[in-house]
Order: structure tokens, then sequence, then C-alpha cells
């Protein structure tokens, strides 16, 4: 069964964001080495899971032909898979799409995601999407966090894990450090 993986980048002190939905201090420790690393993750997988804000910050950026792009290979890499990959929107804001391969969500956010996970492939990701990261964990259908904790606080913001109630038990499986101070913890949901 393929596996939902989200893959977030935090704070040190817990936020997916700052209050305005800035992301500044994410792009102040990015490197090549973190590039080739996002690069590989996304080669794993094969549909990518977004909620209408991620959507809509990633399409203008990323929704572009990486020929016509002045980047490093890794981003080129990455861009050309981001382009290329089914995505699936869940958004109550957006009645289209328009980045190559979209589509909105057409049913329920627990029955789209178990119709997905049975077919064959390979694995999903969710990039940020704070609202659907929340969602899917309430119903138990994320089977991996990536958090890759950045080397910074910036004492507000939006937190990653804000309306989850209990305790959401995870095993470390590994951890992966950057020159750039970033660390990726790799957790399954037990």
């Amino acid at each position: 069964m393929r596996k939902v993986i989200v893959s977030m980048n935090v704070t040190l002190d817990g936020f997916m964001s700052a209050s305005d939905c800035g992301l500044d201090w994410h792009f102040k420790s990015w490197n090549e080495e973190m590039a080739r690393a996002t690069a590989e993750q996304l080669s794993k997988a094969d549909t990518i899971l977004l909620g209408g804000v991620t959507y809509r910050g990633m399409a203008q950026y990323w929704n572009t032909n990486p020929v016509n792009m002045i980047r490093p290979r890794e981003d080129l890499d990455f861009a050309s898979m981001l382009n290329s990959y089914p995505k699936v929107v869940f958004t109550k804001s957006m009645s289209t799409v328009s980045w190559n391969n979209a589509r909105i969500a057409q049913r329920d956010i627990g029955d789209e995601i178990t119709e997905l996970k049975r077919r064959e492939g390979k694995d999903m990701i969710v990039y940020g999407s704070g609202k659907i990261v929340t969602a899917l964990t309430k119903l138990g259908l994320v089977d991996e966090f990536r958090m890759w904790v950045h080397p910074v606080v910036i004492g507000c913001g939006k937190p990653v894990f804000k309306e989850l109630s209990g305790i959401l038990d995870l095993q470390l499986l590994k951890t992966e450090i950057f020159s750039s101070g970033v660390v990726i913890l790799f957790y399954q949901v037990r």
C-alpha cells in the first residue's frame, strides 16, 4: 500500500510559517545539498498532495518550463518532477487549477486519500499544507513525517500541530544533517 509522507519545513520553535505565511526564514539556510535531498525525496513519490494556499504559492513559483529556469541542476530536476507529477489539491476556495497534472479533490479528504493509497504506485508526498496535514493526521492517514528543522526561532507564526488533541506516537527512523544546520527528522507513525 502506498504511504502518505509529510515533508515540512519548520522552525526550531515549531512553526511552519510566520503569521503572515512568510517563509523568508526558510530560504536563509537553503543550499544545493538540501536541493539534492529534496529532489531525491520527491523521486521516491509519484503524487503530490496540497492545500489551496500551498498550491497557489508553489504553482506560482514552479509552474514553468524547467528548461527556461536559471537555477542549479537540482532545482531543475525538482521542477521537472513537480510539473509532471499528478497533484491533488484540497481546497474550498478555488474552483479550478491550472498547474500541469493538477486537479481539485472531489471527495472528502479521508475517502480521497484512502482510495489513492489503494492504487498502485509510489508514495504520496504532502508539502506544507498545515490544514491538510492536520486533517490527515486526525484521520490516521499519515504514515511518515519528514520534518526539516531549520536553525531559526521566529517566536510566533503558524504552528504545525495546532489543532491536534491527544498524543501522536512517533518512532524516529533516521536523521539527516546538512552543513546549513538544517536537520531532517524522519518519523514513522506507530
